[in-house]
């Protein structure tokens, strides 16, 4: 992939928030985590071939939802988690516009391909565990886990590279789920796990993103 290096500071900083959350230097983990998504903004721009593209526009808003839903859960009452909530909503919402769009390379749905379905169960699942101890959240929870689900399943009509991260991304949602909701669910360094999932996620739907625009101006310029 061609300017891979620009990927370099968010690598660097995700490793820096990694490692800060395991040795509990909450300071640093708190300050890094607002690098993330800016980090990997910039690592976008600077690396796609055009910035004036479906790419860029769809998996650039993602990436800014992204950073506000973490700054709204940085420190959240009950009406920043919502607002939060909210902003990852969008973000796997705009990811699904993206998957299907600009990046679709395949069918989502086949005789040969019903693996996306997989998601559908895993949607199913969450809702048994979490439904009987959210309360008042039933309605936000249900359609957060139905459409961070189907962004997930949407992805396997790209690339393996994009697939695989919105994968991770969904593990990530997930662990984080369970961890605010399911009595007695315990993970060992469970905020290194799910920021580990998020960080290799994220990098890697825009990585495949890039790859992707990279490939298809390589292409454009063959055929002319």
């Amino acid at each position: 992939m061609k300017r891979s290096w620009a990927f370099a500071p968010f690598a660097v900083v995700g490793v820096v928030h990694l490692v800060a959350l395991a040795v509990n230097a909450y300071e640093l983990a708190y300050v890094s985590k607002f690098c993330l998504m800016p980090g990997l903004l910039l690592a976008l721009l600077v690396a796609l071939p055009s910035r004036r593209s479906e790419i860029a526009l769809w998996a650039g808003l993602a990436v800014v939802l992204a950073w506000a839903g973490d700054v709204l859960l940085a420190d959240p009452g009950e009406l920043g988690f919502l607002f939060g909530l909210g902003c990852f909503l969008l973000a796997h919402a705009v990811y699904i516009v993206l998957y299907l769009r600009p990046l679709r390379s395949r069918r989502l749905f086949s005789r040969s391909r019903w693996w996306p379905l997989l998601f559908l169960a895993w949607w199913i699942v969450l809702l048994v565990l979490l439904v009987p101890h959210v309360g008042a959240l039933v309605v936000p929870v249900v359609i957060y886990g139905l459409v961070m689900c189907a962004a997930a399943a949407a992805a396997t009509a790209t690339t393996p590279l994009v697939a695989v991260g919105a994968t991770l991304f969904l593990i990530s949602d997930t662990v984080l789920a369970l961890r605010f909701f399911l009595p007695g669910f315990s993970l060992w360094q469970a905020d290194v796990v799910i920021m580990a999932f998020y960080i290799v996620g994220q990098g890697l739907i825009v990585a495949g993103a890039v790859l992707a625009a990279q490939r298809g101006v390589a292409r454009a310029a063959e055929v002319a």
